[in-house]
């Protein structure tokens, strides 16, 4: 069963950093894809970040680009999201996924709010 935890969220202020992480388990993690989304109350959660499953290549929503970078260490089975500039518009749930050909596999979320 895939299993995916995330950590690493909290309370930042404007301009401040976090660094996300997820852990996965019961998946060959290196054979995948990851990615985070957000999702921030009231609205549709919205793809992130995308990183191919060797990390050569990765992918950002306009509204981060520049500002959050992910990686992932494949002997670890993590992904990373780096957070820096945050912005109060930041604030949301993030979550972690993987696709498999036939199934969809999230973690709980991790909570980051960016306020003063």
């Amino acid at each position: 069963q895939v299993q995916l935890v995330e950590s690493g969220g909290g309370l930042v202020q404007p301009g401040g950093s976090l660094r996300l992480s997820c852990a996965a388990s019961g998946i060959a993690f290196s054979n995948y894809a990851m990615r985070w989304y957000r999702q921030a109350p009231g609205k549709e959660r919205e793809l992130v970040a995308t990183i191919s499953n060797t990390g050569g290549s990765t992918n950002y929503a306009d509204s981060v680009k520049g500002r959050f970078s992910i990686s992932r260490d494949n002997a670890k089975n993590t992904v990373y999201l780096q957070m820096n500039s945050l912005k109060p518009e930041d604030t949301a749930v993030y979550y972690c996924n993987v696709n498999r050909v036939l199934s969809s596999s999230w973690g709980q979320g991790t909570q980051v709010t960016v306020s003063s």
